[in-house]
């Protein structure tokens, strides 16, 4: 996964939460745009949950990106 097509899903308007899909399985959800931070080199990001915790995300090992159903029963996966 590179970081231009997380910021096509990041930038979309209106945003839709989506989930980032790791080689290992694992998921992360990104519920709003002020959850994700990208580190400047753009190989890393920083997903923040509610409670302050974190992920740190080598986008390397991302193998998908599925975006949340819209509010007229569409769904977008890119």
């Amino acid at each position: 996964m590179t970081i231009e097509q997380v910021k096509q899903v990041y930038n979309a308007e209106p945003f839709q939460p989506f989930q980032m899909h790791m080689a290992d399985g694992r998921h992360v959800s990104v519920a709003s745009r002020e959850f994700l931070a990208a580190a400047p080199s753009g190989r890393t990001v920083i997903v923040y949950e509610p409670d302050d915790s974190f992920h740190v995300i080598d986008l390397l090992l991302v193998t998908d990106l599925k975006v949340s159903a819209r509010a007229n029963g569409g769904s977008k996966r890119r």
